[in-house]
């Protein structure tokens, strides 16, 4: 038998989890110097709660599991007799997978009979999402590991992720995203386009001045780049500013219309924490990444 693993961080939330029997490793966060695990030490995340905090100065941090994490989640799945496939959001942009690879060695000498199969989303949130569920969909159509790694080794890379930041001090706290000035965005009112490219980091690829001119720069790369959307899901989310995703979802129709799988989501909080409140971000098919 073969168990999928995927992490918070890819926006898979516990029912999504316990619908599709799949093992949900929590990404924590740090928000009044506690260390906070989704869907562990809460199970319905108050987007509105968390981001408004942020808004009214306080900020969150996020930080990694232990080794002895990992081992609590794969154990007892390796102990049945089972193997596992992870399907998880970029390993470039956290040292967290340094120590599940600490984990795999321990545990693989247990059970050196027991196999482990992971799959880097290269991307974080709605980007990792649409490639876990279109896998999720592969494994339950009774896929075998070999031709879902098969798949991934090219399709990855075609699941593309644009947004706009509405306020950098967020990142320019994480130091995430090459390419952008927080001072000076902030002081011009600019909104960094950003992109996941094809390593798995952020990065600023342009930029625009007020939020409508910001979501049609976003919607210029899914013009340029789109390929075969509607055969695949078109996934939108936002970090607490519905009322801005409702007009950029409006705007995606006007040039696309509006015969698509959609999804719509509020970011998690582990992701949330570094692009901050009133973010709004597409995920789609596309030729490439950039």
């Amino acid at each position: 038998m073969l168990k999928l693993f995927t992490d918070t961080d890819c926006d898979i939330d516990e029912k999504i989890a316990k619908e599709h029997d799949l093992g949900l490793i929590s990404m924590p966060y740090i928000e009044d110097n506690k260390e906070i695990k989704p869907y562990v030490d809460w199970h319905e995340f108050d987007s509105h709660a968390f981001y408004d905090k942020l808004r009214k100065g306080e900020l969150a941090s996020t930080c990694g599991l232990s080794p002895d994490n990992y081992i609590a989640y794969f154990e007892p799945v390796f102990e049945k007799g089972d193997d596992i496939l992870y399907v998880h959001f970029s390993a470039n942009m956290t040292s967290t997978f340094n120590a599940m690879r600490l984990a795999l060695l321990e545990l693989q000498e247990r059970y050196p009979e027991r196999k482990f199969y992971d799959i880097d989303c290269k991307a974080i949130t709605i980007g990792a999402r649409a490639i876990v569920e279109d896998i999720i969909e592969m494994k339950e159509a009774g896929k075998s590991v070999e031709e879902i790694m098969k798949w991934a080794e090219t399709e990855v890379d075609h699941y593309a992720c644009y947004f706009y930041v509405d306020n950098l001090r967020f990142f320019a706290k994480s130091g995430r995203v090459s390419g952008i000035s927080a001072t000076m965005g902030n002081l011009l009112g600019i909104k960094p386009i950003i992109n996941m490219d094809s390593n798995g980091k952020m990065d600023a690829v342009t930029k625009a001045k007020g939020r409508i001119n910001a979501m049609n720069k976003v919607l210029d790369y899914v013009e340029a780049l789109q390929d075969d959307m509607k055969g695949h899901r078109v996934i939108i989310a936002n970090t607490d500013t519905p009322a801005w995703a409702d007009k950029f979802t409006a705007l995606f129709k006007q040039r696309f219309g509006d015969d698509y799988k959609f999804e719509f989501l509020q970011v998690n909080p582990t992701a949330g924490a570094h692009c901050g409140p009133d973010t709004i971000g597409i995920c789609f098919h596309a030729k490439s990444r950039e």
